[in-house]
């Protein structure tokens, strides 16, 4: 069994699922579903829709070059059954989805701080503005100093108390 990819969208499809067309020239385009298939026949630009995967390439929203999608386009070759070899596969195919999701989750961590520092930097600017909001009124300001000296004096009298 073989898992083929969408021409248009590029999303798995499945033994027995999706659509075949075969051009005049026998050049077989498979499609997952019939969404893909109607826009391929309208011929719309898949780098054009959002929701498609060579979109999300094409404007940086994904990773493009990277060694674990070579791991990925290897033919399927076939070769004499090996229990070790086998075993083997098993543990690189593990490693290198590993390997591909760790990257992937530092790609999506960079590509997000850019918005962060902008809407850091929209709120400096929202608190500049309305930092008169923020600040003590002058009336405020005066009952704080008279507390501050009320106990100033307290502190100052209990001292000359102690001392006598």
């Amino acid at each position: 069994m073989r898992i083929e990819k969408c021409y248009f969208c590029s999303s798995n499809i499945y033994p027995g699922h999706g659509i075949q067309f075969v051009r005049n020239d026998t050049k077989i385009f498979r499609f997952c579903r019939s969404k893909c298939h109607k826009l391929f026949k309208k011929k719309r630009n898949p780098r054009k829709l959002k929701w498609t995967k060579a979109f999300r390439k094409a404007h940086g929203k994904e990773l493009t070059m990277d060694k674990a999608f070579e791991f990925e386009r290897r033919k399927h070759v076939a070769t004499k059954y090996n229990r070790t070899l086998w075993n083997d596969t098993i543990k690189a195919i593990r490693r290198v989805e590993e390997i591909r999701t760790k990257r992937q989750n530092q790609f999506i961590k960079n590509r997000l701080k850019a918005g962060l520092k902008l809407t850091e930097e929209a709120t400096k600017e929202e608190v500049q503005q309305s930092i008169h909001l923020i600040q003590e009124s002058p009336v405020a300001a005066k009952a704080k100093l008279a507390q501050k000296a009320k106990q100033a004096s307290r502190v100052v009298t209990e001292e000359m108390e102690t001392e006598n």
